[in-house]
């Protein structure tokens, strides 16, 4: 096996670190179908990693072939944050923590790069892995004026973490944050832990696709 040595691992958040794609797939369904739009679980699923604001935008202009006006963003969004809250708290992914564990144990660093703005589930990150994910090395919503697919949150992640994109990986589930992190420049591995085809996180440009969090383990185990 190939040995690599990055300095530092960069992790989306929903569908890596959370299994939490579910219950977004489902708020966003519901929340636009209380407007009357038709927008599938599996169509969340390749938004996934966009802003609330993109992903209202986006779906606006295929819809409607217009922008959505703050208002309707905000009422949407607002709507679909319920709905999330509602599914209950979302899960540690499956076999994540032995990944981490792994890393950090062979003195990498971590990093966080999420397109959410959910609240909540930064309260629960902080209590299913207490003291890994610093806010110094986060980037979330609440930091970039462009989601994923731009590149703009994981070139953040690279400055929050002192790194070039040649010193990092990426860890990611969705195409939109495949092509944003390839766009920052950095071998990007891709974990299909939701409904697509993994052709589409290929076609995103990833160069690594696994097919469960426990193959990414495996890899890991016999690179770093």
């Amino acid at each position: 096996m190939l040995k690599f040595s990055p300095k530092v691992f960069l992790f989306d958040m929903d569908g890596v670190i959370f299994d939490s794609m579910p219950y977004h797939a489902r708020s966003w369904h519901l929340a636009f179908k209380s407007e009357g739009i038709e927008f599938s679980e599996y169509a969340v699923y390749l938004q996934e990693g966009a802003t609330g604001s993109k992903t209202v935008n986006d779906v606006f202009m295929a819809q409607k072939g217009r922008l959505a006006t703050q208002e309707e963003i905000n009422r949407i969004y607002a709507n679909k944050c319920r709905n999330f809250e509602q599914c209950g708290e979302p899960k540690p992914m499956p076999v994540m923590d032995k990944v981490l564990e792994l890393l950090l144990a062979n003195g990498k660093t971590v990093g966080l790069v999420t397109g959410s703005g959910q609240k909540s589930l930064f309260t629960t990150l902080n209590k299913y892995y207490p003291g890994i994910f610093v806010p110094e090395r986060m980037v979330t919503a609440f930091d970039v004026k462009k989601g994923k697919p731009d590149p703009e949150p994981y070139l953040m992640g690279l400055q929050k973490c002192g790194v070039s994109a040649s010193e990092a990986v990426v860890v990611e589930n969705a195409p939109m944050g495949v092509q944003a992190a390839k766009a920052a420049g950095i071998f990007t591995i891709a974990v299909n832990t939701g409904i697509l085809d993994s052709l589409c996180l290929r076609d995103a440009g990833a160069d690594v696709v696994f097919d469960s969090v426990t193959a990414l383990l495996d890899f890991l185990t016999k690179s770093i």
